[in-house]
């Protein structure tokens, strides 16, 4: 079977991120920190450079091996001739499980946790961020990428139907929509929301380091890796090292795997930034 057409997935990625783009300017969760249009275009030409390199170089190979997988029935999935529905689901939760192992691996093997700083310096956290990954982090995920479809069984239509999956909860997680407090903390129990991954972006380390699932929650929760109590208007999001418009220029994201790392979690001049006690109810998700 083949995957998702182009004119299905791309009109509805590119809707939800026009929605998700108008409801951010008019109900704001964080405050700007490089306002204006040029962090906007940085993000958009980081992006528009990660997407040619993935239409070059990733999706030939991954939609081959799907296809290999399909005709000589691999992975998991094709293990058990299980109804569509069922093995679509499974499909998904098992490329949702291993894609927030992935992430872990991107923060902690320092080669891979270069290519993807790129994405974590930005100085805000918006809709473009979530188009914000280097080229490098895309080529350097490819064997793995490899190894979900070989392992899982993927086929063309599961992959494309997880693309899709995967990119309305990135385009929505790094959303900067402050959704009713009330309606996020039930929705934060199932989905990785803004709130959520918000604590994530955030230049402390310990909450850098901390949820790392990208579709749902379950996955931090299971590993003892969700932060919930940080309130948003703490958070300062970025990367220590890279404090400043000048720092995350346009070349400049551009060339960070590729230049001496510094101390990535160091402050210019001083150490890594500590989070106050926040006397919040740890399992309450903050404002």
């Amino acid at each position: 079977m083949k995957g998702l057409p182009w004119y299905v997935s791309g009109p509805v990625l590119a809707g939800a991120c026009v929605v998700l783009v108008i409801a951010e300017r008019r109900w704001r969760l964080r405050p700007a920190a490089e306002p204006g249009t040029r962090r906007i275009l940085r993000n958009l030409a980081v992006g528009a450079t990660t997407a040619m390199v993935a239409i070059v170089a990733n999706a030939p190979v991954a939609v081959a091996l799907a296809r290999l997988v399909e005709r000589r029935g691999w992975g998991v999935v094709q293990q058990f001739h299980l109804p569509p529905l069922v093995s679509t689901v499974i499909a998904l939760l098992l490329m949702d499980y291993t894609y927030y192992l992935w992430h872990v691996a991107l923060h902690r093997v320092p080669l891979l946790w270069r290519t993807h700083v790129a994405h974590h310096a930005d100085l805000d956290l918006d809709t473009s961020t979530a188009l914000r990954f280097h080229f490098a982090e895309v080529l350097a995920s490819i064997p793995f990428t490899c190894a979900q479809i070989a392992a899982i069984g993927l086929t063309p239509s599961l992959f494309s139907i997880w693309q899709v999956w995967f990119g309305l909860c990135v385009l929505f997680h790094h959303s900067d929509v402050n959704l009713p407090l009330s309606w996020e903390r039930i929705l934060s129990r199932f989905l990785m929301t803004p709130r959520l991954h918000g604590i994530h972006h955030s230049m402390v380390p310990e909450e850098t380091n901390s949820n790392w699932s990208s579709g749902l929650a379950i996955w931090d929760v299971l590993h003892g890796t969700q932060r919930r109590n940080i309130p948003q208007s703490e958070i300062t999001i970025g990367v220590p090292a890279f404090r400043t418009p000048a720092a995350v220029t346009l070349p400049r994201v551009l060339a960070m795997p590729f230049t001496s790392s510094p101390d990535f979690f160091d402050l210019p001049g001083d150490g890594p930034p500590v989070r106050a006690f926040i006397p919040n109810a740890p399992h309450d998700l903050a404002p």
